[in-house]
């Protein structure tokens, strides 16, 4: 990818007591599951040393959109935390991509696969992750070029 950089991508889904992540590997197309971290006091520290085990070229954070594409108190949430986020993995991009549906996307792809209601609140973080994720690996496969909003300082826009 010409305006992308190298390396695999992380994705993050969070939310305010589990934070779900996702990675996918450099050259891949194929997104999966990492861990679900308990949101709180040590949140931050977590992701950043997931990010330095993965080492992504990026990291996407799903954007709780309206269905209307409005920003509301949850946007402003993971905007935060976003923020936080990149300011502690910088240089590396971190940006903001439409999650709206992904958690309900998630949902039925949990039980498609027969996973019963009980077990996908143990999985649906990590699977709404992958969801936001790979939008954003297919976003870039189709244009060459990181998909969402830049967040803070962390890459040039």
């Amino acid at each position: 990818m010409a305006d992308a950089p190298a390396g695999g991508r992380m994705g993050v889904d969070w939310g305010k007591v589990r934070i779900g992540v996702a990675a996918c590997n450099a050259g891949t197309t194929l997104s999966y599951p990492v861990e679900t971290v308990q949101a709180g006091a040590q949140e931050l520290q977590r992701i950043a040393a997931l990010a330095a085990e993965y080492e992504p070229g990026a990291i996407y954070v799903g954007l709780p959109l309206t269905l209307s594409g409005e920003r509301q108190q949850a946007a402003k949430f993971v905007m935060d935390k976003a923020e936080a986020l990149a300011a502690l993995v910088s240089p590396l991009p971190v940006r903001l991509i439409d999650e709206r549906m992904s958690t309900a996307s998630a949902s039925r792809s949990l039980s498609g696969a027969g996973h019963r209601a009980k077990q996908q609140r143990r999985m649906i973080d990590q699977a709404a992750a992958v969801e936001i994720l790979q939008r954003a690996i297919e976003w870039e496969a189709r244009t060459s070029s990181l998909a969402g909003e830049p967040v803070g300082e962390g890459e040039a826009s």
